[in-house]
């Protein structure tokens, strides 16, 4: 299995879900090791742009062939837009998850403090922890 490239510019969930902050704009996907956890996905079920989200709420559910997983809101705003290619592609998000399996973009409701989220270091003591 080779070693997915984690970019520098992003922050992370407890909950598994990174996010690079662009302005008013945030670009939501699942981590490597939550995709490794959920196994082949197989169904992505797509939030409509406009889709007004609250920080902590259900943005999205993930199927696998193991299990059914909630994708979480990184912050209070409406949906921009969500990756298209998933719905005939739902494996890029195992095997891209930083790149092409990307989830949703949301447009914030008010400015995101990036210290609000985990650093790289920060998340990799919650992946070790479970």
């Amino acid at each position: 299995m080779t070693e997915t490239k984690v970019p520098d510019d992003l922050r992370y969930t407890k909950t598994h879900e990174w996010v690079r902050i662009e302005g008013d704009l945030v670009t939501v996907g699942i981590t490597d090791h939550a995709q490794s956890q959920l196994t082949d996905i197989v169904y992505v079920d797509l939030p409509s742009a406009g889709k007004a989200v609250a920080k902590g709420a259900s943005v999205l559910v993930l199927e696998s062939v193991k299990t059914v997983s909630d994708v979480y809101a990184p912050a209070d705003g409406t949906v921009e837009s969500s990756n298209a290619d998933l719905k005939a592609q739902p494996g890029l998000v195992n095997s891209d998850p930083y790149g092409r399996g990307w989830l949703f973009r949301l447009k914030l409701a008010a400015p995101l403090d990036p210290g609000t989220l985990l650093t790289p270091a920060a998340y990799r003591d919650v992946e070790r922890a479970g």
